[in-house]
């Protein structure tokens, strides 16, 4: 199969160019109709949202703990590509590294000022913990069943059915070959779009990061004008990444990321309140856990209160536009591991890292603000991005650790941008593993172009607003996904079943067949000893006599 660009590459480009034009034109009414359609969508379909990420988590574990977890993404005893800490490495990098960084002080430090439904007192220890609390289960397993979904379902068809990683081939099952036709197209040319808008946003929290810590380290201004020009450093860099093989781009890329992430967490572990960290997230886990189904699916109806919309949903639904990446991605890097490996793996240890990661900054900021007198929520409310440098100030060699935190925040946005050209470039090039370098340039540059849309109409509001929006008809995507996927799950088992019961079969046959010409083989045998030969029967019998 070729890489030749078809239908979904061109129809992808053009809604997205015309969204790049509109948003160039009318930055404003681009933002406004925004608004109206996010008002609409959360409205009438936010529980969808809570009920369909809460559905891909069940459905994930059920799959990896059944007899499908045995199943292989490869041919029988293939082993994997990547060795386990890359391949994780890659999973977390790819999947929530400017996330992490971006909201790893500023949202425990929003629950704090405005705790969840107003249920406890504003800047209270009670306030504390509920930031904790949320912000572990904001990023923590259902977010990542978003993407194990996707990725399971793409690894599967192409590892192990020999199929192109393409959505549409994960439809196969229940669609046929209406995949090989407008259907399919259609389904890859949503997985485009939901992509770019999914990776735009991340790419814009990135660069309004980047922005925080220039100014922190050199004193730069904060604004759109800036923004946009970090915005054409980082895309410079990048492009030139994507430019090289996956083995020697993004693996390499993503080790340094998380060589420097664990460097500079443990230093903030060990040079911060270490035993208040510990703690809290000693608490943090246990509250989330004893708390998981009523967060999962909490509304507030009686209330009126948006704040599950400006907050989980908003989670969710930038989980969800990211998944046919992220997803596409891990399947990319996960071939010879089984189905129960790939579940605990991008479910589990990236999880791991993450409660650990916003228990030390966020544990940090909450502590130097309850029992310092810092001013880190003040900073919050004025400039959401900044509160990681601010918390910064408060540990030793500040200046040299915010310079590393600035060099980890462009890393990661390296990381997910040249990851995401390799999928986008597979989604629009029928599916090949390596797109040509001019299909990874191009949406390279679309990324960029679409985040700056975004920026010009309205930051850190308006990556929000289209994060909710685009995530919504991939959503309805997902759950017929997970049924297909289901569904081929059964079939090669019940394929596997047939093929025991025939081999039983055969076995049994054989060994009725050996016993019966063992059978036979003892009655000859018998017959021999029965019959005597006829020229010494009388001697016996005159012997007996005898």
């Amino acid at each position: 199969m070729n890489g030749r660009p078809g239908w979904v590459f061109f129809t992808s480009l053009v809604i997205l160019s015309g969204f790049v034009g509109l948003g160039a034109l009318v930055p404003e009414r681009l933002l406004a109709w925004a608004h109206l359609a996010l008002d609409f969508t959360t409205l009438h379909f936010g529980w969808l949202y809570l009920f369909a990420t809460t559905g891909f988590l069940v459905f994930c574990v059920a799959v990896a703990m059944s007899n499908y977890g045995r199943i292989r993404l490869g041919a029988d005893g293939e082993a994997p590509e990547f060795p386990y800490p890359a391949w994780l490495g890659m999973i977390f990098s790819a999947g929530m590294g400017v996330g992490l960084v971006f909201w790893a002080v500023a949202e425990p430090m929003s629950h704090f000022m405005q705790p969840p439904f107003d249920s406890a007192a504003a800047r209270t220890p009670e306030a504390a913990s509920l930031a904790m609390r949320y912000s572990l289960f904001h990023w923590g397993f259902h977010q990542w069943a978003n993407f194990a979904v996707v990725g399971l379902a793409i690894a599967y068809t192409r590892f192990r059915l020999g199929r192109p990683g393409l959505i549409s081939e994960t439809f196969r099952s229940t669609l046929g070959n209406r995949v090989d036709g407008a259907s399919g197209n259609a389904i890859n040319i949503l997985a485009v779009v939901s992509t770019v808008f999914g990776v735009a946003t991340t790419l814009g929290l990135g660069v309004i990061q980047i922005n925080s810590g220039l100014g922190a380290v050199a004193d730069v201004g904060f604004g759109v004008s800036q923004q946009l020009a970090i915005l054409a450093g980082v895309a410079i860099i990048f492009l030139l990444c994507s430019l090289t093989p996956l083995e020697s781009g993004v693996r390499y890329v993503s080790d340094a990321n998380m060589i420097l992430a664990a460097l500079l967490l443990a230093f903030a572990f060990f040079f911060g309140p270490t035993d208040f960290i510990t703690a809290a997230m000693t608490n943090a886990i246990g509250d989330y856990f004893a708390n998981m189904v009523g967060m999962s699916l909490v509304m507030t109806p009686y209330t009126g209160d948006d704040w599950v919309e400006r907050w989980t949903i908003f989670y969710w639904a930038w989980g969800l536009s990211w998944a046919p990446f992220v997803g596409s991605f891990i399947a990319r890097i996960s071939r010879g591991r089984t189905i129960r490996e790939f579940v605990f793996g991008v479910i589990g240890m990236p999880v791991l890292l993450s409660t650990v990661w916003f228990s030390t900054f966020g544990g940090a900021a909450l502590y130097f603000e309850l029992f310092q007198g810092a001013s880190l929520a003040e900073a919050v409310s004025a400039e959401i991005s900044s509160g990681l440098f601010a918390t910064l100030e408060y540990l030793p060699w500040s200046e040299f650790i915010s310079l590393l935190m600035l060099v980890l925040i462009v890393l990661f946005v390296i990381t997910s941008a040249n990851s995401a050209t390799f999928v986008l470039g597979m989604f629009t090039s029928r599916g090949v593993l390596t797109p040509k370098r001019w299909s990874r340039l191009t949406w390279g540059l679309v990324q960029v172009l679409v985040a700056g849309v975004l920026l010009l109409s309205g930051g850190l509001a308006a990556l929000q607003n289209i994060s909710i929006l685009a995530a919504f008809p991939f959503m309805i995507l997902m759950i017929f996904m997970a049924v297909a996927l289901l569904k081929s799950l059964r079939n090669e088992l019940r394929q596997y079943e047939l093929r025991e019961a025939m081999t039983q079969e055969r076995i049994r046959r054989l060994l009725d067949e050996s016993d019966q010409l063992g059978r036979s083989a003892d009655e000859v045998t018998g017959s021999d000893q029965q019959v005597p030969d006829a020229g010494q029967e009388p001697s016996l019998q005159g012997e007996r006599a005898g």
